[in-house]
């Protein structure tokens, strides 16, 4: 993309994008709500920072990619991918209605800018890795990256780690994957449903880098999205801790908004809560 934003500005971008999924959700009447919220810092840096990408040409040749593994959390990357110009923002108000280009899981043949097909969990790993061995092996285009992001609760299939071996045995080193790690799954906590434990002990033993990271600190994903890409004999895990329902008191932590949609009443106070948020940054700048 363009000019590169600063810190201020990159926050503010998060902000707005968590207002667009207040109201998308809002008006879908479903959706997911806590993980899209949480994620609005890493997603803002990806397209507003970190992503090599133009949307008005989304099919181009030398454009970095990009994989949304936990599907369900696609109203924030809609969100960015209005705000960056892909598409009108007036769009995001069909997110869920019947023939709308913006659906509960993307859909890559739908939207141009969307790279993947997502709904079953724990299959965008798998894809980064595909494309990140062509990169790599097929085509020797060393300036490209792959990048993904998965949710902690989606560590639980399988194909994750059959793809975490895969990665670490070629060392695909332009591929830098997310886990969005907010402890929360649709029932319950991720510690109560199924202990991840040492996270970072199990991606080091499958060869990776791992970095840890306050997910919701953009200074922090740009740090660690520029280690990564001096790493260059093995594939890179951010495990990003970031906040559930970010920005909004109520839904903050609660696992109980991992697939529930705020009504009118809970978007208005969400709205006002983001809208003070801006305000005090405003105030402090």
């Amino acid at each position: 993309m363009g000019g590169k934003l600063t810190i201020e500005q990159l926050q503010l971008k998060a902000n707005d994008m968590r207002q667009d999924v207040i109201h998308m959700l809002s008006a879908a009447g479903s959706g997911h709500t806590a993980g899209s919220l949480g994620m609005a810092d890493i997603l803002a840096t990806l397209y507003f920072d970190i992503l090599n990408i133009d949307p008005k040409n989304p099919d181009w040749a030398d454009r970095d990619i990009f994989f949304l593994s936990n599907g369900h959390t696609v109203p924030i990357q809609y969100a960015a991918m209005a705000e960056a110009g892909f598409f009108d923002k007036n769009e995001l108000l069909t997110l869920r209605k019947f023939g709308s280009r913006l659906q509960g899981h993307p859909e890559r043949i739908k939207l141009p800018g969307l790279e993947n097909t997502s709904g079953p969990l724990g299959s965008g790993l798998s894809q980064a890795s595909g494309y990140a061995y062509s990169l790599q092996y097929l085509d020797n285009c060393k300036h490209r990256f792959v990048y993904t992001i998965m949710g902690d609760g989606e560590l639980d299939e399988g194909n994750v780690w059959e793809a975490a071996m895969f990665a670490g045995k070629y060392k695909l080193s332009q591929l830098i994957a997310f886990v969005d790690r907010n402890n929360i799954q649709i029932d319950g906590n991720t510690e109560d449903v199924m202990p991840l434990g040492d996270l970072c002990g199990k991606w080091r033993s499958f060869g990776w880098h791992v970095i840890e990271i306050d997910g919701n600190n953009i200074k922090s994903i740009i740090d660690a999205v520029k280690l990564a890409k001096a790493i260059t004999n093995r594939p890179t895990i951010i495990i990003a801790n970031t906040i559930p329902g970010k920005g909004v008191d109520f839904m903050e932590y609660d696992y109980k908004w991992h697939g529930v949609a705020p009504n009118n009443d809970q978007s208005k106070i969400a709205l006002e809560e983001l809208s003070k948020e801006v305000e005090l940054k405003d105030k402090s700048s």
